[in-house]
């Protein structure tokens, strides 16, 4: 990212959609990424497991894109899997339709597993990046997906390097530093994160971005799902340690600007990635 180029226009959808109805939740999304688009963002990026919700407590014959798997007896997430490729000509049909990437979350299969999994997409529909959430949260998670083993996957969009975590992978700040030695600047973080851990949103993410000196986009889920409450709180995490941008609790459209002009001067007064000593932990 050039410290001249313009600011990267982000788009965070804060919203649970429909829970068990990938077609509701595509159309949903299709009308998110025009209003998106309309307000002049670049990316969009969704909540964890937006296409098919994070905990769908029955199946629908109208539930998936291939509705034939739904009257499985798998668990419901798992029931709702979609190959990439499937998901991927879904997704890339929205953003080539509105000229706007996108990053969205759904549970993955692949042969025999299911992985919790996010895609980005370009404004022209090509895929750019897919990421499998490698560290996965408690047992209902680890009940149902298999873990991702590739630790940072990255892509470039408008001349600006994304990076892809998903939620509890956040949480590690092995995972964050990771992605700023390989040159991530705007870390992208589709989450379901839970009532009472409010704080992560609030101070956690903030910090990440501040100690790897990135950008940290933090895109959250909202209200109560299948025993689970979501608590909002999408932001923007700036690498000053600054939020430019943050959701309250409720579904909404937030709108935010990852700057290369602030990213290069906070690298320059906060030289973390230069000051380490690896010699003492390594």
């Amino acid at each position: 990212m050039s410290p001249s180029a313009p600011p990267l226009r982000l788009a965070l959808a804060q919203s649970s959609g429909t829970p068990g109805d990938v077609r509701a939740n595509l159309d949903a999304l299709d009308a998110l990424v025009a209003r998106a688009a309309a307000s002049g963002a670049h990316l969009l990026i969704t909540p964890e497991l937006f296409l098919s919700g994070y905990a769908p407590e029955h199946r629908s014959p109208k539930a998936g894109i291939a509705s034939s798997r739904c009257e499985s007896d798998e668990p419901p997430l798992a029931a709702l899997a979609q190959e990439r490729d499937e998901a991927a000509a879904a997704l890339g049909a929205l953003a080539r339709r509105h000229g706007l990437a996108l990053l969205a979350g759904y549970p993955e299969r692949d042969g025999a597993d299911t992985y919790n999994s996010a895609l980005l997409l370009g404004a022209d529909g090509a895929p750019l990046a897919a990421y499998r959430k490698t560290h996965l949260y408690g047992p209902y998670e680890r009940g149902v997906f298999t873990a991702g083993d590739r630790a940072v996957v990255q892509a470039e969009l408008r001349g600006v390097r994304l990076g892809v975590l998903i939620c509890y992978d956040v949480e590690f700040p092995e995972n964050v530093r990771a992605h700023a030695e390989a040159g991530t600047e705007v870390l992208l973080v589709p989450t379901a994160l839970l009532a009472p851990y409010d704080f992560v949103a609030r101070s956690l993410v903030p910090v990440r971005a501040f100690e790897s000196q990135l950008y940290v986009a933090y895109v959250n889920r909202t209200g109560p799902e299948g025993g689970f409450d979501f608590v909002g709180l999408s932001c923007l995490a700036a690498p000053d340690g600054t939020t430019p941008a943050r959701a309250g609790a409720g579904p909404g459209l937030l709108l935010a600007e990852a700057d290369p002009a602030l990213l290069a001067a906070s690298r320059a007064a906060n030289p973390y990635l230069a000051d380490r000593r690896t010699d003492l932990y390594r």
